[in-house]
């Protein structure tokens, strides 16, 4: 009988389990494809275990299948996959009912000006939660022993987060009094909830193309080992952060924040959107048109009257950020 191999599903390793869906509708069974992140091997086998096995299986096909019992929002389930070099991973996930909100309104670091609160803060997230909107856009820096911060700036308190350890990073204070949120502590807090997902853009680096790779292995840790795939979607100014996350994970949702590529130069590379600055839209008319056209999701910041909303609204951007989450959910419920 042959060997196997048990590597304990530490997605930091290479040998990551992949999913291209995380979430459930009521009318479908198929969750979607399960695949291992390694050059060149197949799948053999899959079992499922956990709290919440009995209500999935999988089929020939290696997808995840869910049983008809669709009571519950939030499932948990751990997955062991056999490769064909006779390598098991293992690994865990939350896979959660659909029932994110459709309605376009993008809170741009969070729901934090009308409240008011502290920018990118948990507050702020929180608030923009309550408040029903579609998603909670927020930053993120990473630390220079690797852990990811949530902050705007390259620098807090004119700390320089990329240069600065985690240990001393967590002993500050944002104006609400909040500690400077950890990624981790972020993703828990979100997790809470299946109507507002988590637009998570990763700040540029200037260290190079080795802490680009780093940058976007760490992230994609994070959301991995907090099960938070379901509501995680990427955006970044940064291209190479872009390509380097969806080569980890061909299954991530990456949209493009820099406004200097055209509709197809993203859809050729396999982006999930385009996210620019409303002005870039304005100039080249076309491109939200061309884009939904490609199957790309259009989103245009920072909209924050009601004549540039409207105008949004009136092309069809799918998601429109915004300081005014309040004044946009107003409107689209017009």
């Amino acid at each position: 009988m042959a060997s196997v191999q048990i590597l304990t599903a530490q997605v930091k390793t290479n040998n990551s389990i992949l999913l291209s869906n995380y979430t459930f509708l009521e009318s479908e069974r198929v969750i979607g494809q399960i695949s291992v992140q390694q050059p060149n091997t197949s799948i053999k086998k899959v079992s499922i275990s956990g709290a919440d096995a009995a209500f999935f299986k999988s089929n020939k096909k290696h997808q995840l299948i869910i049983k008809s019992n669709k009571s519950k929002k939030f499932y948990n389930i751990q997955l062991l996959v056999t490769n064909d070099q006779n390598i098991q991973l293992q690994q865990n996930f939350t896979i959660v009912k659909d029932e994110f909100l459709k309605n376009k309104v993008i809170a741009h670091r969070g729901a934090w000006k009308n409240l008011p609160t502290a920018e990118n803060s948990i507050a702020a997230l929180q608030q923009a939660i309550k408040l029903g909107c579609q998603g909670s856009e927020f930053d993120v820096h990473i630390s220079a022993d690797s852990v990811a911060f949530i902050n705007h700036d390259p620098a807090f308190k004119k700390v320089e987060i990329e240069q600065t350890s985690s240990l001393v990073l967590k002993e500050l204070t944002l104006s609400n009094n909040e500690k400077l949120p950890l990624l981790d502590d972020y993703l828990k807090a979100g997790k809470n909830q299946n109507h507002t997902k988590l637009i998570l853009e990763i700040k540029p680096t200037k260290l190079g193309l080795d802490r680009v790779k780093l940058i976007a292995k760490s992230v994609l840790e994070s959301v991995s080992e907090n099960e938070a795939q379901a509501w995680v979607e990427y955006i970044s100014f940064d291209y190479e952060i872009c390509k380097a996350l969806m080569a980890i994970d061909p299954f991530a949702k990456v949209a493009y924040l820099n406004g200097d590529k055209s509709p197809e130069q993203l859809a050729a590379d396999k982006f999930y959107g385009l996210d620019y600055h409303y002005s870039v839209f304005k100039k080249n008319p076309d491109w939200i048109k061309n884009a939904l056209a490609l199957g790309l999701t259009v989103n245009a910041w920072t909209a924050n009257d009601t004549e540039t909303i409207q105008w949004l609204l009136d092309s069809k951007a799918t998601f429109i950020t915004t300081n005014e989450p309040e004044l946009a959910l107003k409107m689209v419920s017009k």
